[in-house]
């Protein structure tokens, strides 16, 4: 959510920037929101006058008493009797605009920054820059689905019965690798200085209405039947709600924070379920990171951020590249967002495995997290990034590290979390 300052001083900004992200519809939100809060201020202001006036006056019936004017006195009484009928119909007249503009305002999307490119969809997003030689070897390389069950180490047979489908059985080997990878994620970064968190796994509306907008609640959020909770979809979530209507000392920040969690998404839409691998699935693990800082410090946290997913996924032998998300990719709460991409040398291209996002002050605007400055209370900078989100990040470390027999090749860093294992051997 942005500030009304804008709309009051600039709307012509707002609007050029709901035209860069092709959502022309929302334009006419914009001048509905100047109007409303004209009329919001002109009520307010009306309603301040006259709760003025009406407490000099009730000041003055009791001097009047005192005197013995008791006549004139109950004149002013009935006046006073008016004052307060008025008062409370303006008073319900602010609120109500008030609501209006709170809900325009939750739509209108956020500034983004001047750098983003400009596009109408993720066709348009922009390659940054490539991290490590892809490579392709001379065999040909098995579906991750392949691999695992020459493991041992899938079921989605069995999940789908039991679950249905997008769920599946992680097995043995396979499960233990999966386990593995997060472990050193968590680690990768502790070693960052960042403070490990497992944070609830369901919160409540008001939270998510805090940190996402309203078409991706509906896109990927389970509702719990019956209670004013959601399953997260990721763990950011619930880390940015913990902060909810705080106010952070300003030498307390940058709060950084590493969290693992679970994560529930529907995945509703045209990509669907995918049927047979795990690249698309209704649950999956994440190791996270979030950052609260200083809004002058947002840009050097968004760098360093995705700079440590790239650092991550070279450690385990994969190429990655970055890729800047164009304006009509872009969220309505980001400022700026880029993706990171593993490559896939089965299919001789690059997949998203994170993405990393600075949103201003738009989620502590909504959620009313504030630090306390010398010159008063002012909104944080948030930020995230995914450090690994698996089974999509197994899908990547599996298509480069497997071996021509079927075996999976386990770097050094991840040696300590699988026992010591240099190599996982086919089962079958």
């Amino acid at each position: 959510m942005i500030d009304i300052k804008l709309i009051r001083e600039n709307k012509e900004l707002v609007k050029e920037n709901i035209k860069k992200k092709f959502q022309d519809k929302k334009l006419p939100l914009v001048d509905e929101v100047y109007n409303l809060d004209i009329k919001c201020r002109e009520a307010k202001t009306k309603g301040d006058e006259l709760r003025k006036e009406k407490n000099e006056k009730s000041a003055l019936i009791g001097s009047l008493m005192r005197d013995g004017k008791k006549e004139e006195a109950e004149k002013i009484k009935a006046e006073v009797s008016k004052y307060g009928a008025e008062i409370e119909k303006l008073e319900k007249e602010e609120e109500e605009l008030r609501e209006k503009i709170h809900d325009d305002m939750m739509v209108i999307p956020n500034i983004m920054d001047p750098s983003v490119p400009i596009g109408e969809d993720d066709s348009k997003n922009v390659e940054i820059e490539r991290f490590g030689e892809p490579v392709i070897p001379s065999f040909e390389i098995p579906h991750h689905a392949d691999i695992c069950a020459r493991l041992n180490g899938l079921d989605k047979e069995s999940a789908g019965r039991t679950s249905g489908n997008g769920f599946y059985y992680l097995m043995g080997d396979v499960a233990r690798l999966h386990s593995a990878m997060l472990s050193y994620a968590r680690d990768f970064m502790i070693d960052k200085g960042f403070t490990y968190c497992i944070p609830p796994f369901m919160i409540r509306s008001d939270v998510v209405n805090g940190v996402m907008s309203f078409e991706e609640m509906d896109a990927m959020m389970y509702k719990i039947e019956g209670e004013d909770l959601y399953l997260i979809g990721t763990s950011e979530h619930s880390m940015i709600g913990k902060f909810q209507g705080q106010i952070i000392k300003e030498e307390d920040l940058p709060i950084t924070l590493t969290s693992y969690s679970p994560c529930f998404r529907k995945e509703v839409g045209a990509h669907g379920i995918e049927e047979r691998g795990l690249y698309r699935v209704h649950q999956f693990e994440k190791q996270e990171m979030v950052v609260l800082c200083k809004p002058e410090d947002g840009m050097k946290f968004y760098d360093k951020m995705w700079q440590y997913t790239v650092e991550f996924f070279r450690s385990l032998n994969i190429p990655v590249r970055t890729l800047e998300c164009c304006s009509g990719d872009l969220a309505d709460l980001k400022v700026k967002s880029c993706d990171v991409e593993a490559f896939s040398p089965r299919q001789n291209k690059y997949f998203e495995v994170g993405s990393c996002s600075i949103l201003g002050d738009a989620q502590a605007r909504r959620l009313g997290i504030r630090m306390k400055t010398e010159k008063g209370n002012e909104y944080v900078t948030t930020l995230n990034n995914t450090v690994l989100a698996t089974p999509r990040g197994l899908i990547a470390f599996l298509e480069n590290n497997v071996n021509e027999d079927g075996s999976v090749n386990i770097p050094e860093v991840l040696r300590h979390y699988m026992g010591g294992k240099e190599k996982l051997v086919p089962k079958n």
